[in-house]
């Protein structure tokens, strides 16, 4: 399964808009909950560069012990060396990630590898403050753990060209939001049905209005996901149209993204449905994730069988 593309500056992830829905084998729909971990992992890389301030340990927590990081820069092995390399960026660079496109393949014994097209800039490394850019080539090889989330073995950074933009363009606001969203979508895909988790990425007040009512505590979200959140035996989200942006006034950020979903029943009868979400997300940037503070519903296309 491959997500979207994005386009730089814009925020936006985007499909074919009479496409209608992805053809998906019954493994795809199964697999969809780890490819959102693994996406949830790739884009919280970007936050130690693109915002410092939240702490190595943060970085750390998305490599395993005897990770191998390969770049221009050269080889970092394992957690000491990548910390260092890390803290030799001058703090005063800006640098921004944008996502254009990501691959994932799926090896033995929950193994996964992930591939991704990144247009990277910077603002500080050249003289004058001219913009530096560079399309860049991810490979990323990820080991399962112990909980939803794997973590990357292996990452390979090839640069492949480099062009002169226009201007800087900011993407912390979609890495931190697309982490947190697919880190959500893991969770609540997840055949365990782990609610516990989720607890991380709920703000104080959260209110999550859903189809099938509001829910604006924790023994509500319980009882959501051992109930509606648990009528197929697997399911998963596409995104599309999504735009992220904050932090406003009151330090939210915002986000709006079009699911495509699909579900699979018992009986392996495969249901579709198109939502679109809004949320607002409190954010610090010393946590893992963001957390949700509001989650509004449309239902865009109801439920029903694929081919009913």
């Amino acid at each position: 399964m491959k997500t979207l593309t994005t386009a730089l500056g814009a925020a936006l992830l985007t499909a074919s808009a009479t496409a209608g829905f992805a053809e998906m084998t019954t493994q795809d729909i199964k697999n969809g909950f780890k490819e959102h971990a693994a996406l949830a992992q790739l884009h919280r890389w970007y936050q130690i560069y693109e915002r410092p301030a939240g702490g190595i340990e943060n970085a750390l927590d998305i490599l395993a012990e005897d990770v191998t990081v390969t770049s221009g820069l050269g080889t970092a092995n394992g957690h000491d060396d990548y910390a260092a390399r890390v803290s030799q960026l001058p703090d005063t660079w800006k640098n921004a990630h944008h996502v254009k496109s990501t691959e994932i393949t799926h090896g033995e014994d929950g193994a996964m590898t992930l591939s991704a097209q990144i247009t990277y800039q910077n603002e500080g490394m050249l003289e004058g403050g001219a913009i530096r850019q560079a399309e860049l080539s991810y490979n990323i090889a990820l080991s399962p753990t112990d909980t939803v989330l794997p973590v990357m073995s292996e990452v390979t950074i090839t640069p492949i060209s480099e062009g002169e933009p226009d201007a800087y363009s900011d993407a912390y606001a979609d890495n931190r939001m697309l982490s947190l969203v697919h880190y959500w979508l893991a969770l609540i895909e997840d055949p365990s049905r782990n609610p516990d988790p989720v607890r991380e990425i709920l703000a104080d007040g959260f209110s999550l209005n859903f189809s099938s009512g509001a829910i604006t505590d924790f023994e509500g979200f319980k009882a959501w996901l051992a109930g509606p959140g648990s009528q197929v035996a697997a399911s998963t989200h596409l995104l599309e149209y999504f735009s992220a942006s904050g932090p406003d006034a009151d330090g939210l950020y915002s986000l709006s993204v079009d699911f495509d979903w699909h579900g699979l029943l018992p009986d392996g009868t495969e249901l579709v449905a198109k939502t679109r979400h809004n949320w607002t997300a409190t954010n610090d940037v010393t946590e893992r994730f963001a957390r949700i503070k509001s989650v509004d519903v449309e239902v865009l296309e109801p439920f029903r069988p694929k081919d009913g």
